[in-house]
């Protein structure tokens, strides 16, 4: 059974979607096998986005990723990184196909509630930086 990695963000928690996020989860058949609350910090997200450190935006993403503790959790399915990613839409949440938890709960490309892992390869890393398994 493949695992994939997921955050809860900022603006999902502020809005109360955390319940409704999960709902979402459970009705597409994926087992949580892990979850978490956890209150980011700087160190922690220049793991999680090494790629992005250097980019001008990366002040403001941290400062977003901070605003509020994140969920993060482990998920487990048949093809999870790709079925999780499905579900979840594209980056852009103005872009994402309708009904995406992303389209349903989003408002921009930083704002769009929720992360999920690229790659099974991404999705063991993500789970060691944020849950240290």
């Amino acid at each position: 059974m493949e695992q994939t990695f997921f955050i809860v963000k900022p603006d999902a928690m502020q809005h109360n979607k955390l319940g409704e996020i999960i709902t979402i989860i459970e009705k597409n058949n994926f087992k949580i096998v892990g979850l978490k609350m956890i209150k980011a910090n700087e160190e922690l997200l220049k793991l999680h986005y090494k790629e992005l450190v250097n980019k001008d935006f990366f002040p403001k993403l941290v400062s977003f990723m901070t605003e509020t503790p994140v969920v993060v959790g482990i998920l487990e399915k048949e093809n999870a990184v790709a079925e999780w990613r499905k579900l979840i839409g594209v980056t852009n949440s103005l872009e994402a196909e309708k009904g995406t938890i992303r389209n349903l709960f989003g408002t921009d490309k930083t704002r769009n509630a929720v992360h999920g892992s690229a790659s099974v390869e991404e999705a063991k890393n993500e789970i060691k930086i944020w849950l240290n398994k």
